[in-house]
Formats: C-alpha cells, structure tokens, sequence
C-alpha cells in the first residue's frame, strides 16, 4: 500500500484584486490561478517567491568596492539592468556597481573618486530618485561634520544609469546642516521636497526644491520644534513609508539605541509634526548602536530593518501598522557583517528579495537574501493564465503576481496560500493484469468526503472505495477525494494490461517433401526474459523453442504455438500443414563429395505407396541408376567409378498413398 499523490483543484478561492487563488490545497494538489487582468501587456507569476517573515540568510561578498571602506549603499533598478550606489566617507568617494540583470550577481565596479572634490566631505547618506516626468536620475548625497562643512549635493545621471555622471553641490544654505544623514527626496503634488536628521543638533530638515528638482533648494531648519527634538538623539540613519495617504519617517538613535518615528500627516510640508519613539524593546538592546535602517512592504506585510553596529547583527521589526505594535526578530551575527552601516533598502529580484550592508570593520560588502522556495514543481509563469502546479509539502507560500513592470501602471499583488499534509491513506499500488482478466482496486481513507472513480471505463462503480475493473488496455484510474478544509487528493492508479498474441502463421500446403518455416508476423517479440515459445507437438521441427522452427511434417499435422510473458499471460494459436502427393520432389543438382542431403540424388518423397521404377540416363541414353525402393537414392557412380559431370535424365513411375499415380521425368545436373 502507498500514499496517494495529489491532483485537482481546490474549491475554496479567494477572489478578488488581480487574481484569483485558493486559500488552501493539499500538498501535491494542483493549484489553479485566474488572473482578473489578462489582457496586461506583461505577467509574471511566481509561485514560490520569497516571502518577508521567512528567516534571512545572507553572503559577505568580499571586497566589492575597491577597498573603498563604503559605509552607505542604495540599489535601483534601470530598465532591465539593477545598479548599486556606494559611498565611502573615510575616501570621500563615490561608486556605482553594476550587476546587470540579477542583484545576485557579482557586480563591476566603477569609482567615479570624489568627483572633482564636489562630492560632499565626509559623504555619509545618499537617496536615489527618478522624475518620471523628464526620465531623469538623481543621487543626493549628504555629508559633513558639523555647519561648516556639511554640504547637499545631487548627482545626475540623465535618462540612464549607466550614463557617465555630472554633480552639483548646493552647500549648506544658511549654515543649516549639520552632520545631515538618512537624506530623502519625493515629489507631492507639483513639488519636491527632501529630508535629513541633523547628527550634530538632532533636528529634522526639510529641503524645498519648488517645482523643478533640479533647482537649487532652500532649507527650513528644525522641523516639529522641540516635539519632534526630544525623540532625536545623535541619528544614523532614516526611512520613510506612506501608508494610506500618511508619511511615516523611522530613524535609528545612536545616543539611546533607540528607532525614532515622526508621523508627518498627510502632507510633506507639515511644520507640526508629532513624534515619538518606537523604543529598544523590539531586540535593540542599550548600547547596540543600531546604524542603518530601512522600510519593507511586501506582499502586505510591514518591516523595519535595522542594521546593528557594536554587536554586528540584523534586526527585522515586524508591525501591523506604521504605529505598531511591534514584534522583532534578531538574526545575530549573518552574513560576514562586521561593524555594518546603513543597509539598502530592500528590492525584489523577480522572487527573491535582497539588500546590501557596507561593513565598516573590514571594508567589504554583505548582501541579504529573502530567497525564494524550492517546493514548487513549477516556479515561475509569464503567461496570462499560468499552468497548473503544486507544492511538494506542507506549509505557507507566497504568490507573487506583477502585470506591466517597469511600466507607469504596473501593479503586484501577492498571496499566501497554506499547504496542508496528504491525509492518511492507503492505495492499492499500480497493478498489471493479462488481457482478459480482473482485477480488485481498493482504497481507504477514513476522513475523504466522496470518492470518485474516472474515467468510466470497464469498472464496476464510480462512487466507491473498492472497485473490480477490467480494462482491455492499459489505463490510469483516478479517484478524486474531497477533504475537509478544501484538500481534495486525485489518485493516478494505473493497471497495465499485458497483452500477449501467439501468431502461428496461415495454414498451407506443402508438396510431398517439401518444408515449411512455421510463425507469422503478429507474435510478441521481446528479449528471451520477457517472452517464452513453445511449439508442440515436437515431431519433424527443427527447434520446438524457436520463434521460427522449419517443419518437415511427412503428412496433415497441425502445430501449435505457446507464447508465455514474464507475467505468466498466456496465447495460443495454430497452424494446419497439410502434404499433398500430386507431384514428385526431386532436386534439380546434386554433388557427390558434398556432405548432406545434396550428396545422393533421388525421390525426397515420403507418401509413396509403390515405385514401379526410378530410372537415371546418361546424355547418351545409356541407364546409370535404376531402382523400385523410394528411399533408395543415386550416389553418383557407375559401375563403382565416379560419373562424369553434366546433364542426367531421371523417369520415375508409381502410386501415391492416396491411390493417385504419377508418371514423370526431368533432369538433374551432376556437380563435381
């Protein structure tokens, strides 16, 4: 008895959004997708895509970076290519990587230096950003110490990425930054706003930029006042989420190992923002020195994650919402990680998900991966309606579906689906049976609902758990089963019919004397193992076991022929031989030194009843053999000395068992 594999589609879907899927199936159970937006310009489905509370893992990938000591890193994607920025504060320099069409290759790196010295001194933040309306990129890029060499400036890389880069830096507008870090830029509305934490007063900046982004911006400086101060203690980093219309800003403290929040409202330009403090409950421990942080939303779920300096780990902060409540999870010392700074945010590479963490200790870089799962027999589909597929074991997996990436109106959707454990069953393993016979199919499953029986075909019900079938050919049953909770399990239960066919060739009529070569054309063949012959009765074959014996038989016989199958399937078939005395059997050449039958010459007949003569001439008339007994035959001599070669003429005359009388002559060659 075995365990059933798993078919058929559930019946439970959640509908709704950009596809359809079901909540929950059996583990082997086909699962069956509809997408409610077919006619998308593109699709990509993955079906086992990595998913963001999965456990993190993560590689150290040396030194990617020349050696340049990075403490920041941000990633984006250009079109088809991904490309990774780098700044290195103690080298004041600036570096793009390019990984080409997978972040989880090994990227190239080109180090533009410190760009003329118009990047900024002591470079400590940088944020990436596109103006969708002219398909421009911009790097803005903070640094300094405190107001009299901190400095903003932004890098541009026009229509591409993989552009040769021009810079401007705006300096510090009214002395207003210092130590900015965590910088951010977005557009609301018609215009463009940035932000950044001042290390060195603890306040919050705002940068107006109007418009046009490429304008030189103005600087508000303490955002919030005193509210919003009292949260910030010596910042390493931000991240900004926007949630239902509401900016949320997440920093981390240096000072009090603390993540910060101030909750903008519904408008960038908000002057009165509240704050607080997400606290270092969510395993930041006093004295971590949490140094980067960065905002994930996938699939619906919130994260924070939170690099750790002094203790070189990873922290993920999972939320309900921006406001909390907040569960964390520590991932300890991963990835090579030593002394890490602000990580990248994190991006989605089809169905893995991965960031990167400068490592301040050793100069090298990590990357972190969410990857996606291997339990899929199919992972991925670019197809409107992707094929059927099914998970090999239990547990929760994530439904990736984007339409029209990398397009203005492209859209992702996920879902988790729960991957129940097959129920407990046993199943009458895969069976053969001869043609002709039955065969008994049983299954027992206490929890399935129904049982259903297809294809419909010489089986004795379609609704029960023990069946009798007969099946002419070979054929795969299955049984469909319904389980509680939406499992539904489909059987493939296949009976292989041997079929074994026995051809023993026509009848026919043979001359007396003569043979025939038994067998016809439809008998099974296969290797010796497989396939058994016997023809019986044995008498005048040349060999009872072969597929093809010669068969002399001196008078009507019938043969029969066993053919015999590994699996002891039997066929039998016949054949008549019948042997006829209308004519004589004379060879028309004969050689006396030769070994065998071809040595004498004489009547090979075996129905005569009575020879009145058997006489042989020479080409002169002259007799040389003569004799009344059939079975005597010519061994070529004359008088005890050998006759010449050439041409003899033989006349033979008697009866036939059957009363009929032959009278003939003919001729026969002698060969020496």
């Amino acid at each position: 008895m075995a365990l059933l594999i798993v078919s058929q589609v559930n019946a439970l879907f959640a509908q709704g959004g950009l596809f359809d899927a079901p909540d929950t199936v059996c583990a082997k159970q086909l699962v069956h997708l509809k997408s409610n937006v077919p006619n998308s310009a593109t699709h990509y489905w993955g079906f086992c895509s990595a998913y963001t509370l999965n456990n993190a893992t993560g590689i150290n990938m040396g030194h990617v970076t020349d050696n340049q000591n990075p403490n920041a890193i941000e990633i984006a994607k250009d079109g088809d290519n991904y490309y990774g920025f780098v700044l290195s504060t103690d080298q004041r320099s600036f570096l793009r990587l390019d990984f080409g069409k997978s972040l989880a290759n090994t990227p190239k790196v080109t180090n533009y230096g410190n760009m003329d010295s118009v990047l900024p001194y002591k470079p400590a933040s940088l944020y990436i950003v596109k103006d969708s309306a002219k398909n421009n990129w911009h790097i803005f890029v903070s640094g300094g110490e405190d107001a009299t060499n901190s400095t903003l400036a932004r890098i541009d890389y026009g229509h591409s990425l993989s552009n040769i880069p021009n810079i401007v830096n705006f300096g510090n507008y009214n002395n207003i930054l210092a130590n900015p870090v965590g910088v951010f830029v977005a557009k609301e509305d018609t215009s463009w706003y940035g932000f950044v934490l001042n290390r060195f007063t603890n306040k919050l900046v705002r940068i107006d930029f109007g418009s046009n982004i490429s304008y030189t911006p103005s600087l508000v400086d303490d955002i919030g006042g005193p509210a919003v101060n009292a949260f910030i203690f010596t910042p390493n980093d931000m991240t900004v989420a926007k949630e239902n219309g509401l900016w949320y800003f997440f920093y981390t403290n240096e000072a009090t190992s603390t993540v910060g929040l101030i909750q903008m409202g519904n408008t960038l330009t908000n002057t009165a923002p509240t704050a607080g403090s997400v606290g270092n409950a969510a395993v930041i421990d006093f004295g971590d020195n949490p140094t980067g942080i960065t905002y994930l939303k996938d699939c619906d779920s919130m994260h924070l994650f939170v690099t750790k300096k002094a203790t070189h780990e990873l922290v993920r902060i999972d939320m309900d919402a921006p406001t909390g409540p907040y569960r964390g999870t520590n991932f300890s010392k991963f990835a090579g990680m030593l002394s890490p700074g602000a990580l990248s945010q994190f991006m989605r590479d089809r169905d893995n998900i991965y960031s990167f963490v400068p490592n301040v200790g050793d100069t090298t870089v990590s990357r972190i991966n969410l990857l996606q799962c291997q339990n899929a027999n199919i992972q991925f589909s670019t197809t409107n309606q992707p094929p059927a597929y099914s998970y090999d074991s239990a547990g929760l997996y994530n439904i990736y579906y984007a339409v029209n990436e990398g397009q203005p109106d492209m859209q992702i959707q996920c879902k988790l689906i729960r991957v129940l454990p097959i129920p407990p069953m046993l199943v009458t393993n895969d069976t053969s049976i001869c043609q002709g016979d039955t065969i008994g199919l049983r299954i027992i499953s206490v929890n399935a609902l129904s049982f259903t029986w297809t294809p419909n075909y010489n089986i004795s019900s379609t609704s029960q758990n023990q069946v009798i079938a007969w099946p002419r050919y070979s054929t795969t049953y299955h049984v469909t089963m319904p389980f509680p909770h939406g499992c539904i399990v489909d059987t493939d239960l296949h009976v292989t019919v041997n079929k074994v066919n026995a051809d023993a060739g026509p009848d026919r009529t043979l001359k007396d004397g003569e043979t025939t070569i038994l067998g016809g054309p439809y008998t099974s063949l296969g290797p010796i193992q497989q396939y058994f012959y016997v023809w019986s009765p044995n008498q005048f074959l040349s060999d009872r076991y072969s597929l093809n014996p010669t068969a002399n038989p001196p008078y009507d016989f019938t043969y029969y022929l066993t053919v015999t199958d590994s699996s002891n399937c039997v066929s039998v078939d016949t054949v008549v031989v019948h042997v006829d005395c209308n004519d004589l059997n004379l060879p028309n050449a004969f050689m006396p030194e030769s070994v065998g039958s071809t040595a004498r010459f004489g009547l090979s007949n075996s129905q005569i009843v009575k020879l009145n003569s058997f006489t042989i001439y020479d080409r002169w008339g002259v007799q040389v053999f003569s004799t009344k007994d059939a079975t005597h035959q010519w061994d070529g001599k004359v008088n005890g000395k050998d006759a010449p070669m050439g041409v003899y003429v033989w006349e033979a005359d008697g009866f036939c068992t059957s009363g009929k009388r032959f009278s003939k002559s003919g001729n026969v060659t002698l060969v020496r």
